[in-house]
């Protein structure tokens, strides 16, 4: 059981606030209807002293009795401003502690230090432990009879009885005004607006604002920032009607006044015991709901008003180790969304109806045996093939009416190394490495092109897919083009995926030649892993072109690419040793042999000649996708904290300033009454902040992650 949380807007009272301060002191609206006994065992409350005398005691005092920095947790005014209140109401004030790490303890945790409040305030032992399930949590009321009133107010807290406060005018609510999001305005998105995660269907991540420009970016500053539930934060927000939306770690989302960082509402998700927090990049709107994906693999569809659950709908089983990072894409009234996991058989893309949550398909991104593509797993049971995970978003073309998603390979590459000698039968791992054009109103796989074949490098063909329009031999070919880890850029036919084109950036060293008929990758033989021998290839698996998305600007052609400039060892494992992939070798982190000790990269590339416009090299790895505007600007960040703006002309930095943590979502910008904000989420956490610092070990890394919202404006 599940129990949703959220906090309604201007003149509401919040369900949470935050620390004990606040909980010394709270003041509750109403009883539990269906009581049952407050219980908890011995062993319990002494597992929560052991818990209290390290995480809790250097703020309460080592007695519960108050300390320098805590007010205490046992004694009559403790007893008196908790009597009669539902136990979850304190059970989720300590999981607000300890301070700046809420929630980093597990709730069975929680639960036991609940345990220790309740012993030293005199409550008896029994046999059954406290619980931590917040549905049975609020049956159960503290000790006590309720301090209401004159009687509350001796006893401190709250506002004085029969004041009268002087009149405040109300600031405007944005919610009140919100509209619904249409197929129309999807399609044709306000050039103020960030509908989607990159803004448009078309996955450009382009803006036609230019009240920000080439000429004014030097005097950008901070219009507001706003600290989020600390933890990694990969995810990029959306804006819509004066209504920014922000998804934070452990599955809290928030609605905030976009010009103020006002909190409107906040959602925050109970999860199941055992099921850790994970990163997700994408929010959705569509109608009238947010749609949210959780942790414990569901997709949670909240009204954009007021951040009340509407529905609530598992998509895969956490328990079979599938998980959900890339966030949902919404088109023709269907949420899609791709799993994440090695679970046996792999994982799916699935669709739910957008007003009532219900499944409308699902598409398996491991080829089923008899089925097409199921003869390209060297003969493997479908239980021994995995992979294929879906850890970024899908893009949508309307002209077409095609939803576009790409998958990752596997990891269990060992099995697939060598071709069985059997007819009909392949190593190529469908459909990995892919992208597959699904019809978004039935599921069905119109087209697929694998990018790469039998990859045993872990390359990714998982991220963005651009939607472009691009010159060809004479003639306009609509395409979708994406790019791995090797940044080696693919276009195919949107409408057929038929091969066009490719192009290299020049980061890597593994594909010798591209067959300009069918764009086929030529590998290097000498570096195809299970021999035995030490390989070097270029780049790292933790990409050089990775999941932090680039942008492209239609009217000029020009793609603007992040990359790191790095390279790995693959060394054989001993006999027996898993290794990071089942041929047998680990992956380790190395510069390039020629490297000047500049790691990252951005590119300025024309997409129909191939052609490097320019290339901005700098110490600190690219962290960060791209935002380009109309105003002639790049913004970027990178793992040293900075998030910059260039010229896009030129690649020249104009602007830059350093945030709290590092920015390891996608900037965006938007208008609010015709004043333009650029924002952009900072969260250390992400594959990047893992798996670059080491080649930089004088760029010091936070020292307790930490996550907020920066938005900046012109004076």
């Amino acid at each position: 059981m599940k129990t949703e949380n959220y906090q309604g807007g201007r003149g509401m009272r919040p369900i949470r606030l935050t620390g004990f301060g606040a909980l010394a002191g709270l003041a509750f609206a109403g009883l539990a209807s269906a009581q049952t006994a407050t219980t908890y065992s011995a062993a319990q409350a002494e597992r929560g002293r052991n818990v209290y005398t390290t995480s809790c005691a250097a703020c309460h005092g080592p007695d519960l009795g108050g300390g320098q920095f805590g007010p205490p947790l046992r004694g009559v005014n403790f007893r008196q401003r908790w009597a009669g209140v539902p136990v979850s109401e304190l059970f989720e004030q300590v999981r607000t502690m300890p301070p700046g790490q809420a929630r980093s303890l597990s709730d069975s945790v929680y639960a036991d230090l609940v345990a220790v409040m309740l012993a030293e305030n005199g409550v008896a032992a029994g046999s059954n432990e406290l619980p931590s399930d917040l549905t049975r949590l609020a049956a159960m009321n503290m000790p006590g009879t309720r301090v209401v009133g004159q009687a509350r107010a001796a006893a401190g807290g709250g506002l004085t009885p029969g004041v009268k406060l002087p009149f405040w005018p109300s600031r405007a609510n944005p919610l009140d005004s919100i509209s619904p999001v249409t197929e129309a305005l999807l399609t044709n998105p306000p050039e103020g607006s960030w509908l989607q995660w990159r803004r448009t269907w078309d996955g450009k991540g382009f803006s036609p604002l230019n009240q920000i420009n080439k000429s004014n970016v030097k005097d950008l500053g901070v219009a507001w920032s706003l600290a989020l539930p600390p933890g990694p934060n990969a995810a990029t927000p959306l804006v819509h009607d004066g209504v920014i939306f922000v998804h934070a770690f452990r599955d809290n989302v928030l609605a905030l006044d976009a010009t103020t960082g006002d909190l409107l509402w906040q959602y925050s998700r109970q999860l199941p015991e055992g099921v850790n927090p994970t990163v997700k990049r994408n929010l959705a709107l569509y109608g009238d709901k947010l749609y949210v994906a959780t942790s414990d693999v569901h997709v949670v569809a909240l009204d954009i008003k007021t951040g009340a659950v509407v529905w609530d709908k598992p998509t895969g089983d956490y328990k079979a180790g599938l998980r959900q990072s890339g966030g949902p894409l919404v088109a023709k009234g269907k949420v899609m969304i791709g799993m994440v996991g090695r679970a046996a058989g792999g994982p799916s893309i699935v669709a739910l109806d957008s007003e009532t949550g219900a499944e409308a398909w699902r598409f398996f991104t491991i080829a089923r045996p008899g089925e097409p593509g199921g003869n390209t797993w060297n003969d493997l049971p479908l239980e021994q093939r995995n992979g294929g995970s879906v850890w970024t978003a899908g893009y949508y073309d309307p002209v077409t009416n095609l939803a576009f998603f790409g998958a990752a390979p596997t990891y269990d590459t060992g099995p697939l190394l060598k071709r069985v000698n059997k007819r009909g039968v392949t190593n190529d791992a469908l459909y990995t490495d892919a992208t597959m054009a699904l019809n978004p109103d039935t599921g069905k796989l119109v087209w697929h092109y694998q990018h790469m074949e039998n990859d045993q490098w872990d390359l990714d063909w998982v991220f963005e897919r651009h939607l472009i329009n691009m010159q060809v031999n004479g003639r306009n070919r609509r395409v979708v083009m994406t790019a791995g880890k090797l940044g080696i850029y693919d276009a195919v036919d949107a409408a057929t995926g038929e091969y066009v084109s490719s192009f290299d950036i020049g980061i890597q060293n593994l594909v010798t030649r591209i067959d300009p008929k069918t764009g086929r990758k030529i590998v290097n033989p000498d570096l195809i892993p299970g021999d035995g021998k030490l390989k070097l290839v270029c780049p790292h698996a933790g990409g050089g072109k990775s999941w932090v998305p680039s942008a492209y600007n239609e009217a000029t052609k020009i793609m603007y690419v992040p990359s790191q400039e790095t390279c790995m060892s693959l060394t054989p494992v001993a006999e027996g040793e898993r290794g990071s992939l089942t041929t047998g070798v680990r992956w380790s982190i190395q510069p390039r042999p020629d490297t000047d000790g500049r790691f990252g990269r951005l590119q300025a590339i024309n997409v129909e000649t191939g052609k490097t416009l320019w290339t901005q090299r700098q110490r600190a790895a690219q962290s960060s996708g791209i935002l380009a505007t109309a105003g002639g600007l790049v913004f970027a960040g990178a793992l040293d904290r900075f998030i910059s703006a260039y010229d896009d002309t030129t690649g020249e930095q104009l602007w830059k300033t350093k945030l709290t943590d590092i920015p390891s979502s996608a900037p965006i910008t938007y208008t609010v009454n015709g004043k333009q904000y650029m924002a952009v989420v900072v969260g250390f956490g992400s594959a990047h902040a893992s798996t670059f610092p080491m080649l930089t070990p004088e760029i010091a890394m936070p020292v307790t992650p930490s996550s907020a919202i920066w938005v900046f404006a012109l004076p």
